[in-house]
């Protein structure tokens, strides 16, 4: 890993020397956000190097208020006078824009006073070429599986590490440090019926803490094979067990509509949800930003709002939402540390994967979705899929050229279990997810 031009002390400074101008410019309040990240991306396909790339980016945010007008510019230029030179552009835009009663920085006591060491920062000094091995083993894995995969879209390996300063004007200065690497591979095989396609991918902080490249390529092998001679079922109402790699876009969907965004301008179909019965009593729904190398861990959000762990679904009742300070003085509200989105989900497991398969008797179990057929309004859910007919909690064949319908708020209340397979290389801990009834259109 390439290293960085700046250490943690420099970025503080330049935090530091934003903040001033802003202040000897005539802001009334300042945010200075400062990052520097480095990475490669190398991938390859049928054994040969398809790309190399390499990345190195800078940048500094300055968010700047006068009184309840708000401004913002960016530069990728860190020298003395581009930064007062983006300072005076983020005046410039707080002068044309209209007041908003709820603009403006954080309460003073709700920023972060702690900062943990959460074990993030794993930078791995793989060479470019220790990189293409890497991948060309986990696609020759994969390939190995069986002869009919006899096509790839390639393997990858992506190392990338990065650190930023977050700093305002009430004195607040936060930094972190942070690595992700993943390793992926996509193929395709192909039998006298036509060709299928599946993937697989693990993602971490740390190198170590990755499946090996022969377990992703084959687990990737595993996967497409058995998608050869998919056809389509019936039309008709049945129980669909999602796969926890598609699984958790139903949290996802959730955590949208509980968000301050879309309950502040009504565009959510969990507005005033807090205390009502949103999921199945068996899903509860658990937030820790405090995870050990947790993939969206952190001690401060994006405003440096101190986070917190906490339930925000419990026995399928809503306890919380995720506001930023401007969301949460629309709705009236604390901050929930949540600007920038949610830290690590937990939902907890009610059986393994065999037993929802047992529980699904006969029906769907969805291992890809197309689409993005979602009312964010209304709750309305319609998406392409593909994955297996099961009969008697067995897997019979493989399916596709499906569609899955419902409404969210129904899907939610209907959930039957959660599995125990949740993915190590996902924010959202969720195992599959079995709804006990579905429209599925097919023939």
């Amino acid at each position: 890993m390439s290293e960085f031009s700046f250490n943690e002390q420099a970025l503080r400074e330049l935090a530091a020397q934003v903040i001033e101008v802003a202040r000897r410019e005539g802001a009334t309040a300042c945010e200075a956000d400062i990052s520097e990240s480095v990475g490669k991306n190398i991938s390859v396909r049928l054994s040969e190097v398809e790309t190399i790339e390499y990345n190195h980016d800078k940048g500094v945010g300055v968010t700047v208020y006068l009184g309840q007008r708000k401004g913002h510019a960016s530069s990728s230029d860190f020298s003395p006078k581009a930064m007062e030179d983006t300072v005076r552009a983020a005046l410039a835009i707080a002068r044309h824009t209209a007041e908003d009663d709820c603009a403006g920085l954080p309460a003073a006591d709700r920023l972060a006073t702690q900062f943990p060491d959460l074990d993030l920062y794993h930078p791995c000094a793989m060479s470019v070429e220790e990189a293409i091995e890497i991948a060309k083993e986990c696609e020759a894995a994969g390939q190995a599986v069986d002869p009919r995969i006899n096509n790839s879209e390639g393997a990858g390996v992506y190392l990338s590490a990065s650190r930023f300063v977050f700093a305002n004007s009430l004195g607040f200065i936060g930094s972190s440090s942070m690595s992700r690497h993943s390793l992926s591979a996509t193929l395709i095989a192909e039998d006298e019926e036509g060709m299928q396609r599946d993937y697989w991918h693990d993602s971490a902080r740390s190198w170590l803490d990755m499946k090996t490249p022969a377990e992703v390529g084959r687990i990737a092998g595993e996967r497409t094979v058995r998608r050869l001679g998919a056809r389509r079922v019936k039309t008709g109402e049945y129980p669909v067990l999602f796969e926890a790699p598609v699984a958790s876009s139903l949290i996802g969907h959730w955590i949208s509509a509980v968000s301050g965004g879309s309950l502040f301008r009504k565009a959510s179909f969990l507005t005033d949800s807090i205390g009502q019965a949103v999921f199945a009593p068996c899903v509860s729904i658990y937030e820790d930003p405090f995870v050990l190398r947790g993939l969206a861990s952190s001690t401060f959000d994006a405003e440096g709002v101190a986070v917190s762990a906490r339930e925000l679904v419990r026995d399928g009742v809503q306890q919380g939402y995720f506001l930023s300070s401007y969301s949460a003085r629309k709705l009236g509200m604390q901050s929930t540390g949540n600007a920038g989105g949610p830290h690590n989900l937990i939902v907890p497991a009610t059986a393994t994967f065999a037993q929802l398969l047992a529980e699904l008797g006969t029906g769907l179990l969805v291992t890809e979705m197309m689409g993005h057929g979602i009312n964010q309004v209304t709750g309305d859910y319609s998406r392409g899929a593909a994955g297996f007919w099961v009969e008697n909690g067995v897997i019979q064949y493989p399916v596709e050229e499906i569609t899955i319908a419902g409404n969210l708020r129904d899907m939610y209340r209907n959930i039957v279990g959660i599995g125990d397979d949740a993915l190590s290389s996902s924010s959202r801990k969720v195992g599959s997810i079995l709804i006990g009834k579905m429209t599925v259109a097919g023939e």
